[in-house]
């Protein structure tokens, strides 16, 4: 019986003033909303393939929207609400959403892998093969060059790593590393690469993504 496997993506509404807040001085909030949502969809196109694994479940888990906002609309629209399983992101901050989302995933799934919309290059290639670091390791990440990760992937709980974390810093990853250590875990660390949060980054954005 092949194990049950879990991919959630966590998006927030690309909504001005409230998407890519830290591009908007580059880019003024309505352009910043716009690369929110192709980011999204960039996204969304690039993981839908894993559904054909018949083991493969997909969540899209969101904040800042209900359901017949943005995300339901353009889902059915595009022919993938059957496809897709529409949450919405429960806690305080960053890291009790992730958990959260991540231990109920693991109620029902063997292992369960959560990424974002910022990273262009992680495509189902990426997830796959972070599903396949599941089998022999605790856990697994896609690190990222800011210091911080792209894709988080577990197959227990492992709660260290959503707690005490200053989220958006340079330290996640080290820290993420020290805490499993600490908790005597094995972990996986696929290819580092790049997200598009800063205006930095914009250099790194795939050509299709730029107006």
């Amino acid at each position: 019986m092949p194990q049950k496997r879990h991919l959630i993506v966590f998006a927030k509404s690309p909504k001005a003033g409230l998407a890519k807040t830290r591009l908007i001085p580059a880019l003024g909030a309505d352009a910043a909303a716009t690369l929110a949502k192709q980011l999204f969809v960039h996204t969304i196109q690039m993981v839908t393939p894993l559904h054909l694994r018949a083991n493969t479940s997909l969540e899209l888990c969101v904040a800042g929207a209900q359901e017949n906002d943005f995300f339901m609309p353009w889902l059915e629209q595009q022919n993938l609400a059957a496809q897709w399983q529409l949450t919405h992101q429960q806690g305080h901050d960053l890291g009790s959403r992730m958990q959260t989302a991540l231990e109920s995933a693991l109620q029902h799934a063997s292992c369960a892998i959560l990424i974002g919309t910022d990273a262009p290059n992680l495509d189902h290639e990426v997830v796959e093969a972070a599903f396949t670091a599941l089998a022999s390791n605790d856990a697994v990440f896609a690190p990222a060059f800011d210091g911080g990760y792209t894709l988080i992937g577990l197959r227990m709980p492992i709660p260290s790593l959503f707690h005490d974390i200053e989220w958006g810093s340079a330290s996640v990853m080290q820290t993420s590393r020290d805490r499993l250590r600490a908790a005597k875990k094995t972990w996986h660390e696929l290819p580092i690469m790049h997200d598009i949060d800063e205006p930095s980054d914009l250099i790194h954005l795939p050509p299709h993504l730029l107006n």
